[in-house]
């Protein structure tokens, strides 16, 4: 089992910033690909960003130059550096670490972080 733990969100103005936290632990043996989804008020969870173990990352259209995501392997956490914060990034952030096993992929989550962005 993989247990994760955010923490970072908050309450801010349109366009200041806030960091994300996110500390893996357990069995972590095959976990090479951790990132952020998130999910506003009646509709889908929807990724964020995701970063392999060797570095790579990518992210979706509506946060490419405004998010950065990092990764500290020797602490197990990754981080979310939002800047420019619009409205419409208000949601609850969910830290996902994605382990392979032997018949596909597993997704673990963490419990969720509110992010408010008020206009």
């Amino acid at each position: 089992q993989v247990q994760l733990v955010e923490s970072g969100g908050g309450l801010v103005q349109a366009g200041g910033s806030l960091r994300l936290s996110c500390t893996a632990s357990g069995n972590l043996f095959n976990v090479n690909t951790m990132g952020w989804y998130r999910q506003a008020p009646g509709k889908p969870r929807e990724v964020v960003t995701l970063i392999t173990s060797g570095g790579s990352v990518s992210y979706a259209d509506s946060v490419k130059g405004r998010f950065t995501i990092s990764r500290d392997n020797a602490k197990n956490t990754v981080y979310l550096q939002m800047n420019s914060l619009k409205p419409e990034d208000t949601a609850v952030y969910y830290c996902n670490a994605k382990k392979t096993n032997t018949f596909g992929i597993n997704d673990y989550w963490g419990q969720g972080t509110q992010v408010t962005v008020s206009s």
